[in-house]
């Protein structure tokens, strides 16, 4: 494998690997609060939908992010009503997130756009388009460094530069703000952040809320920057993958970010199957490249669920003592 090869699966994983980061750290700050969500696949799902939708309609793929955003904020609103407000089983909840999107989104295709459940393609200003960065071109010459940068670094849309810049942004806000030591005091011990006078109930709402606006990010990526459209069940269980990536992570970002970029490069090589077999010397069948991050999701969650420690609160609704 030539270096120029291993640029472009690297690029890929970048990538594919974009949507992942974002709906870990949705996960991360939801479940640092104390509140578990496995509707982080659901989440995304509509947001690919409504925001390829309103991409479509408007011709503006910005409006198209809002809209997206907007989808995903409603359906955590929904989960922070059942959990929160009103105590209910999270697992549950998150479960019904998800059929309600899988079924949602498919019959509100047929019935706008009558596809079969996709919407139309998207193209112009309905689609992010790629990023150079400054200099990229001129240094693309350049042995190893400059290739790096101009086919690596540069050429990705701005939601790719945005999720990479979430990482170091929530370690901060975690871990040197004020709001970020009381949210992970919430999910390790609410009765002590209540006695203290801060709102328990507003705090994990805060964390659905970003949680949904990063689960929309992710979903309309997926729809106007990697691919140009919507289509049935277009996720392929992303959502879950970042759970077992956040479960890897251990509920950290840098962790998450790299757990990510695992996954994305499993995903990156499944769509180079020339190349793998060039290196081991024999062929493998594409289904088993293409099963490889699911299988790597189920040893994860198999191996690592009973080492990694989650916030000791979390799954569980929080009564405040009279």
């Amino acid at each position: 494998m030539d270096f120029n090869t291993f640029l472009q699966i690297l690029d890929a994983t970048v990538r594919l690997a974009t949507p992942l980061l974002l709906a870990c750290l949705a996960g991360l700050y939801s479940e640092r609060a104390g509140i578990f969500d496995i509707g982080l696949e659901g989440k995304m799902l509509a947001a690919a939908f409504i925001s390829a939708a309103a991409a479509f309609v408007t011709g503006s793929v910005w409006l198209g992010l809002l809209a997206g955003i907007g989808a995903s904020m409603l359906l955590s609103i929904v989960h922070g009503m059942a959990s929160i407000t009103f105590r209910g089983n999270q697992l549950i909840s998150g479960v019904a997130i998800n059929f309600l999107a899988a079924g949602l989104t498919v019959v509100l295709a047929i019935n706008w756009f009558g596809q079969g459940g996709r919407t139309p393609q998207l193209s112009g200003g309905g689609r992010l388009t790629p990023i150079d960065l400054p200099f990229a071109q001129a240094v693309a010459d350049v042995p190893i460094i400059g290739q790096i940068y101009a086919e690596l670094i540069s050429g990705h849309t701005i939601l790719v530069y945005l999720a990479l810049a979430f990482v170091p942004f929530t370690w901060w806000l975690l871990n040197r703000t004020r709001f970020g030591l009381r949210l992970r005091a919430v999910g390790e011990n609410p009765a002590a952040v209540d006695t203290a006078g801060v709102s328990v109930i507003g705090l994990r709402y805060a964390a659905v809320a970003i949680c949904g606006v990063l689960c929309g990010i992710a979903g309309a990526y997926l729809a106007t920057a990697l691919q140009a459209g919507f289509t049935k069940d277009m996720s392929a269980g992303r959502g879950f993958i970042a759970l077992a990536a956040l479960i890897f992570a251990k509920w950290r970002p840098w962790h998450a970010l790299g757990a990510t970029l695992l996954f994305g490069f499993l995903q990156a090589i499944s769509l180079r199957p020339d190349v793998i077999e060039a290196v081991l010397g024999f062929k493998i069948q594409i289904q088993l490249l293409d099963a490889l991050p699911y299988i790597l999701t189920v040893v994860i969650l198999a191996g690592f669920v009973g080492r990694a420690v989650p916030p000791r609160a979390g799954g569980a609704p929080y009564v405040k003592e009279r």
